[in-house]
């Protein structure tokens, strides 16, 4: 196993095997390539509105069109502030493959973040049982590995991967997104909440795909601590069309939420 999922090259990350995902032995989990894109996202104006010169800023809503599957190979990610401003920032962002092919464009809202004094709700759903009081998870045998599924670390508070409906699933990155580079709260969720359809599966792998070809994560903080929970239901119709909905929790309780749309169909 690698020791991170990407290393930096010069002007270009190459993806390691860790980026594997489950459905293609030569393409990427959408996780590693999200959190990859976050993290240029992140290094804007290091982190404050206006190019460095204004408040702290944070992620808002970052959302993830797939045009086509990422390759496990030589990668470019480049970022940009396309509608600036004191408070609020549009960024978007690409990823490319070595011959600046578009694999995933994505658009972030970024907003400045500051003390407001109000009376907090307390309408807010507790959190789930944290990770200690969970069961370990294991990926069901894809055929190869390691991989994504082998990168990253699983506990099931409902749920498995061998149980078909919703689950709720704690997830910890195994691996730094880059060497020597401890990761952010942004990296840490968005490597993990791409994987809403993957942990509540209503349809048998062995005889459907259930791909997504988009995810929007929505965040109202950052986490706190190493792990993510996804609680997470997959919505699949009749007429090829599904979407997952996750709701996402640190120990505290919940930050966000990620909403994918699936495109459903027969293996054969």
């Amino acid at each position: 196993m690698s020791d991170s999922f990407f290393e930096p090259e010069r002007d270009v990350y190459v993806a390691t095997e860790a980026t594997r995902g489950p459905w293609d032995p030569g393409a990427q989990h959408a996780g590693p390539p999200a959190a990859l894109i976050g993290r240029e996202i992140e290094r804007l104006g290091g982190g404050r509105m206006g190019g460095g010169e204004g408040a702290p800023a944070q992620i808002g809503r970052i959302t993830y069109e797939i045009l086509r599957s990422v390759p496990i190979a030589r990668l470019r990610v480049e970022a940009e502030v396309v509608r600036p401003g004191r408070r609020v920032e549009l960024v978007r962002a690409t990823l490319t493959d070595d011959e600046s092919e578009p694999l995933v464009r994505a658009r972030a809202w970024r907003l400045r973040t500051e003390k407001v004094d109000f009376e907090a709700s307390s309408g807010f759903p507790p959190a789930p049982p944290g990770p200690e009081a969970a069961e370990p998870g294991s990926f069901p045998d894809i055929g190869y590995e390691p991989g994504y599924h082998t990168a990253m670390e699983y506990r099931f508070v409902q749920g498995d991967f061998t149980e078909l409906g919703p689950a709720t699933v704690w997830m910890r990155m195994g691996l730094p997104l880059l060497p020597d580079e401890e990761p952010t709260p942004l990296q840490r969720v968005l490597v993990a909440a791409d994987s809403g359809n993957g942990v509540s599966v209503t349809l048998d792998w062995s005889r459907y795909l259930f791909i997504n070809v988009d995810l929007s994560v929505h965040l109202h903080r950052m986490p706190a601590g190493e792990w993510v929970c996804l609680d997470a239901v997959t919505l699949p119709e009749p007429n090829g069309i599904g979407m997952a909905d996750t709701r996402l929790f640190d120990e505290r309780g919940p930050f966000g939420r990620a909403v994918q749309t699936l495109l459903i169909a027969d293996r054969s």
